[in-house]
């Protein structure tokens, strides 16, 4: 990852988005106040953006929604006591399933908007054909109201 805090500070048009906070970690940790310094300021310039900002990447079809809450806050609160940052996004690209749980809790962390990739077929071609692949996914709307 140090390229890439060198390719964004040689082209300033760029920016770059991490989702997973332990292998982040595991990469910040061992770098030097120099480079530390060089992403807190891409960060602040929002050319560096957190999304989802996990611990990991949760399956969703496996850990209990409170092993969901937990491995959200375990990263959390690193961005926020690191970089002074909470991500506004949610980010699921590879989980197995999605619980209905999810954009409620998302919701509730106060993500803007939730991003996943795995859908079914049959869902995507109806979605697709329909053209309603942005939509706003409410579970438990007695909870956010009408």
């Amino acid at each position: 990852m140090s390229e890439t805090v060198e390719a964004l500070f040689t082209n300033k048009e760029r920016k770059f988005t991490y989702c997973e906070i332990k292998f982040f970690t595991m990469w910040y940790d061992v770098q030097t106040q120099e480079v530390k310094d060089k992403v807190k300021q891409l960060v602040k310039e929002g050319r560096w953006e957190f999304v989802n900002g996990g611990w990991s990447m949760f399956d969703e079809a496996v850990p209990h929604y409170e092993d969901m809450i937990n491995n959200m806050m375990k990263g959390h609160e690193f961005l926020l006591s690191e970089f002074g940052v909470k991500p506004r996004m949610g980010w699921q690209l590879d989980p197995f399933g999605h619980s209905s749980a999810t954009p409620r809790l998302f919701a509730e962390m106060g993500f803007e908007a939730w991003m996943f990739a795995r859908l079914d077929w049959a869902d995507k071609d109806k979605r697709l054909a329909e053209k309603s692949m942005t939509h706003l996914w409410r579970p438990f709307s007695k909870h956010f109201g009408n």
